[in-house]
Parts: structure tokens; sequence; C-alpha cells
């Protein structure tokens, strides 16, 4: 259990919410839209077997940020975004440090 400071130095709502409320929302936008396209007719949720490649498509979706995904709507930053936020998504649950960068590959 984290104590009251360890808290406090995890500021969601004024650190996050507060500074990017208008992203949050767009990327709580494509998560929907992601879910209707790979999961039509099932309650929202990350199907995590389904793509585990979310570096590489984080870098293709931004190689045209400005154009739209008629597949979701949105834009492909609004993707990227998405991707971004799993791939960290995961780094933290192996234990990874945000802080620190883990070199995976041989090269």
């Amino acid at each position: 259990m984290k104590t009251s400071k360890e808290r406090k130095e995890t500021p969601v709502f004024s650190g996050v919410l507060q500074y990017f409320p208008d992203a949050i929302n767009a990327v709580a936008r494509q998560s929907w839209a992601g879910n209707e396209k790979h999961n039509p007719g099932e309650p929202l949720h990350w199907s995590r077997e389904k793509s585990s490649d979310h570096m590489d498509c984080a870098i293709r979706h931004m190689m045209t940020p400005d154009e739209i995904d008629p597949e979701t709507g949105g834009t492909h930053l609004v993707a990227a975004a998405w991707r971004v936020l799993a791939a960290l998504q995961l780094q933290c649950e192996a234990g990874e440090s945000g802080a620190k960068r883990v070199v995976r590959r041989g090269f």
C-alpha cells in the first residue's frame, strides 16, 4: 500500500487529466472505435492477444498523423497515442520503470 506522500507524487488529475483533457477524450473515443472494429458487439475491452506490435503500429500511424482513419474516424495521431499508451502499459506491467529503457533486441 502506498503512503500518502507517494500517492501525492502521482497527480493523475492535476498532472495529466487537467493538462490534456481533449487528448484524453480523443484516445477514449479511439478505444471505443477500436473495440467496435476488432470486437463488434462486445463490451469495451482491450483484446491484448489480437495485436502486440504497438510501436510498429504507432510509427506507421505517425507517418500520416493528420489523416483520418476511415475505419475509426479518428486521426492517425490519435491511433498512435493509443498504441504508445498500450506499449507503456505493458512496460509498466512488466515492472520496468518509465525512467529507464530496457533494450530488448540484440542490435
